[in-house]
């Protein structure tokens, strides 16, 4: 669709102003087919010194559900707008942030609210953005002025030559990234929270940057559990043995990544698996949670929730932070993950406006459980500003979204240029991490 665009350096279009032609108004957006990871350089030219514009970002998900986002810019004396450059002065944020469009991106006006855009097919088709300007200042969510000038551009979640293999491998299910090339690569398992299925965009994406990773479901997906009643340690040990033993993995050692509750299931893994040595935790608890977990003759209770404290704000949003009990109160002990067993790394990621719950609290906790034991196999990253849902670069900032589970709208927390800008380097830490960990 993009292949006669992706030789054109923009899109333009001829444009009035008070009846007096104009030079067109010229839009580039480059690259115009690259990985969802990478920053967008968005440039307009041909307009009127000082002309007042709407910049808007439109996309369409797999369920034809559309989001969008705009931002207002004046030209400067030569009729150039630079989000490079320029700062915003209204619209869904304000400042000089390039990626501001990709970062604001939220359901249209006649979608539901607080759906989170998310990429769930892959391998099928990139996620097409088209990028819009018109004339004048418009208000979020509302009728826009006149197009000047549009464009669109393709984000890809799988680098040319990646192979993504489906699993059903004894009892594990999933899918398999490899990186382009002969290997031998790190290998990484890659788990989200409690919405369940299989997830694959962080996958993909780790793999297009050279690290091979299974995208690992642990239940509501073909024949696993349908809902988190209880987990075997033994089904990621499969997992982990499967990864290990692939002629494409480099060294006998495996990573895992974790989101949530994927994160303390990380934490499991590393605490008991010697095949595990590399161990990432976003935005996870110190304890074992949702439901008890059982290794051998091994079983960690399931850390509960007060529900009681749920407050729900006049718009119907509900605020889960205080729910769940305290880790490190003495009753509840025996939900702990004995971290300091582990003979692996870990990296901590925390947002320190994880208002979904007390994330770098939970950290903190690992940390000194670690420090406590002698132990100095850490790292923990903890971001000001940053909300619950860290996810790969360019993702869109998300302070409220709909759990799949509840099918109510959760906080999540954060500010979107700190939380953007979390995702961003911790993206590059968690590979330079994996990279140096995952040797042979």
């Amino acid at each position: 669709m993009l292949r006669v665009a992706g030789r054109l350096a923009a899109v333009c279009r001829a444009s009035t102003v008070h009846g007096v032609p104009h030079r067109p108004v010229c839009l580039s957006v480059s690259p115009q087919s690259g990985l969802a990871d990478e920053k967008l350089h968005v440039r307009v030219r041909g307009l009127g010194p000082s002309d007042p514009v709407t910049l808007r970002a439109v996309v369409a998900d797999e369920q034809g559900c559309l989001y969008d986002s705009c931002a207002h810019y004046h030209a400067d004396s030569s009729g150039t707008v630079d989000l490079h450059r320029d700062t915003a002065v209204g619209g869904d944020y304000t400042g000089v942030l390039p990626m501001g469009l990709l970062w604001s991106l939220s359901p249209s006006v006649m979608e539901k609210p607080y759906h989170r855009l998310e990429k769930r097919s892959v391998h099928k088709s990139p996620e097409v953005v088209e990028v819009l300007v018109h004339k004048g200042h418009s208000p979020p969510k509302s009728l826009p002025g006149a197009v000047l000038a549009k464009t669109k551009c393709e984000r890809r979640y799988m680098a040319p030559g990646v192979r993504r293999i489906r699993l059903r491998e004894g009892a594990v299910r999933g899918s398999l990234f490899l990186p382009p090339g002969e290997g031998s690569f790190p290998g990484v398992i890659d788990m989200f929270g409690d919405d369940g299925g299989l997830v694959e965009y962080r996958s993909s994406l780790l793999a297009s940057r050279g690290i091979a990773s299974l995208a690992l479901p642990y239940f509501a997906f073909e024949d696993l559990p349908p809902a988190m009643t209880e987990f075997h340690l033994e089904y990621f040990e499969e997992a982990a043995n499967f990864l290990s033993r692939h002629s494409k993995i480099r060294g006998s050692g495996v990573g895992v990544i974790g989101t949530g509750k994927g994160a303390d299931l990380a934490l499991s893994m590393i605490t008991y698996l010697p095949q595990v040595v590399a161990a990432v935790s976003i935005s996870g608890c110190c304890s074992n949670t949702a439901a008890p977990l059982s290794y051998k003759d091994v079983t960690i209770p399931a850390l509960s929730y007060n529900m009681s404290r749920v407050q729900i704000s006049e718009t119907a949003v509900f605020d889960v932070s205080e729910a769940l009990e305290d880790p490190l109160d003495p009753a509840n002990r025996q939900c702990l993950i004995p971290v300091e067993k582990a003979q692996g790394s870990f990296l901590f990621i925390v947002g320190e406006d994880d208002l979904n719950w007390k994330s770098p609290a939970y950290a903190k906790a690992a940390v000194s459980c670690l420090q406590e034991n002698g132990k100095s196999n850490y790292t923990l990253l903890s971001y000001p500003g940053a909300g619950h849902q860290i996810d790969p670069p360019s993702s869109p900032f998300c302070p409220v979204a709909v759990d799949r589970v509840l099918g109510v709208p959760i906080l999540r927390g954060g500010e979107l240029k700190a939380h953007c800008e979390a995702q961003e380097d911790s993206w590059r830490k968690i590979q330079d991490f994996f990279h140096t960990h995952l040797k042979q």
